[in-house]
């Protein structure tokens, strides 16, 4: 319906519509800007970390399919196989168990490559290294061995029948067990026989011959049987100095009467002794004469062997390897080893807390992976359990560097955002409200726009913008001034008019003097009616400045009052539903309250559908009544929607219909404002609704 013209948005909510709604979109836009960046860093670092969860488990099980491996050779065999040997040093050598059930010490081939396949040496810097053990198996007797290398000159043997053994070189052995101490002197015994002739020298092979010696040093007249041993020095020398150094290879089996006692005596015998770790063997390698001597296994700089403990290197940071020996009862624990976290360099709490909560399938499963390892004194079982907190900390470090990446990006789009809000929003944001304001102003100054732009103006859009409008309202003040002096013009014309109207009313009046006659009263409306709207001012002037007595009524009982009585103004099934007696009192004017009702039932009995009612509710609440009137019919028609309630806009003003100058529902606006209430008008989905809004009375009950 084009008649009903939907009421103006508030001047609050009109000075912030556009402005809100540019920073919603802007500010989305840099929220959705700065989420897609904080999202495309975490998707990678969720990527990265399935990437270093798989190349962890990789290196896991190669990692342990190494250890295994090297638990498997001859030298883990040797380390699982002496667990508690001590390290080599100032103090005297322990023997080890071979993997081997013993060592063909008469051939140097085999001696050497058994001792270097077990890994059993002992490393006395480049040039010299030893080797002390006892076979694993007890079928080859109760004996030591002894095998190394060292570095020397021409070797000097010992003559045959000759007593002083100082004139040759010769290797001293002492071995300490359970209180006994058993020592021998072995010099070179057997002349030199060519092997092969080799430029700068040839071949030496010679028998060293053990001689017992008691604790004053007397050595015994004959050498011991049981005593084996061999030295064998290489033809070619190591560099070409004049003294021609020569590696020297010696291979020497050591009775130990105790061990063999205990092997026969005992039809189980245990092997290897429980004491083995508690024998204490000193090995040296004396020159001819009183000189030092040229190897000493008591020497600081001793290397030892692999041992287990040397696998912690092939740990990761956080995993644990545990080795235990298998048997009869409870499994003996050898090693744990874990690797731990030297490294001084840790990620931030927030992007560690971050990394472990990213969610990456199978990450939660425990890493572990147990093998058996048999050697020949039993099985080993080795348990390797992995920790993924190595995996945490090194993404997580990576992480923290990235962060600053991610960080500047954030900041480079905060600030283009501030520049963006301070730079444009807030001035877009200043020219609406100043453009808002222009309602106020008009009122305030006679109908003059005060806006003031100047300090929008700039060489932007904006600023352009910001001149134009500059421009624009000054040629809008021009035709104001103009138009004030033609409304000026109409009112004297009006004053006129009014003037001319009220002499045949006073005639009129006089004609019916008397109080009695009913003419009279109709007489002096008219001429109060004429007073009013032409007496000062012109017709919106006149009923904008019409003053209101306040006052309070039973809102509940007018508009039934209303409802009873509209038929006789012309207005026909008015409806009022209420059958509530509780009074309902209200701030307002009974009469300017009537007119209001009266001008919107006129225009509901315009446009309703022929046969409908209109209706009237009340609803109230503990500070505001609100009555409705509805009707059916045609909807307000969207340009005329904010100006239903002008002055002078009527859908027929235009027609010449008699009656129709668009005044009736400005009376009404302009009575409810000055009556402290609102009149709004809406579209509902068979007509429109009208909601007039009062203050309750002080005191009243809802």
């Amino acid at each position: 319906m084009s008649a009903w013209l939907g009421t103006r948005m508030p001047f609050r909510r009109v000075a912030f519509r556009v402005p809100f709604r540019l920073r919603v979109f802007f500010r989305g836009a840099f929220a959705l800007l700065a989420l897609a960046t904080l999202a495309l860093a975490l998707s990678v670092l969720q990527e990265e970390k399935q990437l270093s969860w798989r190349n962890y488990r990789e290196v896991f099980h190669k990692n342990a399919e190494q250890i295994t491996a090297r638990l498997q050779h001859p030298t883990g065999q040797l380390a699982l196989l002496n667990p508690d040997a001590p390290a080599p040093g100032a103090a005297p050598l322990r023997p080890l168990v071979l993997p081997f059930s013993a060592i063909d010490f008469d051939d140097k081939a085999k001696a050497q490559q058994a001792v270097e396949m077990a890994g059993c040496l002992v490393r006395y810097g480049p040039q010299a290294s030893l080797c002390v053990a006892v076979g694993n198996n007890p079928a080859a007797g109760g004996f030591l061995y002894a095998v190394g290398s060292f570095t020397s000159g021409d070797l000097v043997e010992h003559p045959v029948g000759e007593r002083d053994l100082a004139l040759a070189h010769r290797v001293r052995v002492q071995v300490g067990l359970r209180g006994r101490v058993y020592r021998w002197v072995a010099p070179l015994e057997t002349a030199a026989v060519p092997q092969g002739t080799r430029p700068g020298g040839k071949d030496v092979r010679g028998r060293l011959t053990g001689f017992p010696e008691d604790e004053q040093g007397t050595l015994a007249n004959r050498p011991d049987r049981d005593f084996r041993g061999w030295l064998w020095q290489d033809g070619r020398c190591l560099d070409e100095t004049a003294n021609c150094p020569r590696r020297s290879f010696f291979s020497v089996r050591l009775p130990v009467e105790l061990f063999r006692d205990e092997l026969y005596r005992n039809p189980r015998p245990v092997w290897p002794p429980k004491d083995l770790a508690q024998v204490r063997v000193h090995v040296q390698v004396l020159q001819p004469g009183d000189h030092p001597p040229l190897f000493d296994s008591a020497s600081p700089d001793a290397t030892p062997p692999f041992a287990l403990a040397d696998l912690r290197d092939q740990l990761l940071v956080g995993e644990q390897l545990r080795i235990r020996r298998l048997g009869p009862g409870q499994p003996r624990e050898l090693i744990t080893l874990t690797k731990a976290d030297d490294d001084e360099a840790h990620p931030s709490r927030l992007v560690d807390r971050i990394v472990r909560r990213l969610p990456v399938e199978g990450y939660d499963q425990p890493l572990q992976i147990r093998q058996i390892i048999a050697t020949p004194l039993g099985d080993h079982e080795l348990l390797l359990t992995g920790d993924v907190r190595g995996v945490n900390r090194s993404l997580g470090l990576v992480a923290t560097r990235i962060s600053w990446f991610v960080g500047a990006m954030l900041a480079a789009i905060m600030l283009t955002w501030l520049a963006i809000e301070v730079r444009i929003i807030r001035r877009i944001t200043l020219l609406t409200r100043r453009a808002a304001s222009v309602k106020k102003s008009v009122h305030a100054g006679e109908g003059l726009i005060q806006l003031d732009l100047k300090d929008l103006r700039g060489s932007d859009e904006l600023g352009l913008l910001a001149g134009v409008l500059t421009d624009l309202m000054h040629r809008v003040n021009e035709d104001v001034r103009r138009e004030q002096l033609r409304a000026e013009q109409e009112k004297d014309r009006w004053h006129a008019v009014g003037h001319e109207i009220m002499a045949p009313l006073q005639s009129l009046s006089a004609l019916h003097a008397d109080d009695t006659d009913a003419s009279l009263r109709y007489v002096r409306r008219m001429q109060q009616a004429v007073r009013l709207l032409y007496g000062s001012a012109s017709p919106s002037e006149a009923i904008e400045s019409a003053t209101l007595t306040a006052g309070t009524l039973d809102l509940r009982a007018f508009l039934r009052h209303v409802a009873d009585n509209a038929q006789h103004a012309g207005i026909g099934q008015v409806v009022f539903a209420d059958d509530d007696s509780v009074p309902l009192i209200v701030q307002a004017d009974e009469y300017p309250l009537e007119d209001v009702i009266t001008h919107v039932l006129t225009n509901a009995e315009r446009y309703r559908l022929d046969g409908t009612p209109i209706r009237l509710t009340l609803t109230a609440t503990a500070t505001q009544a609100e009555v409705r009137i509805h009707n059916q019919g045609p909807p307000i028609a969207p340009e005329l929607a904010e100006r239903i309630f002008e002055y002078g806009v009527s859908d027929r003003a235009d027609e010449g219909s008699p009656g129709q100058r668009g005044q009736g529902l400005f009376v009404a606006r302009t009575y409810m404002a000055k009556m402290g209430g609102t009149i709004t008008a809406h579209n509902a989905p068979d007509g429109v609704r009208f909601v007039l809004t009062l203050q309750r009375a002080k005191g009243a009950q809802p």
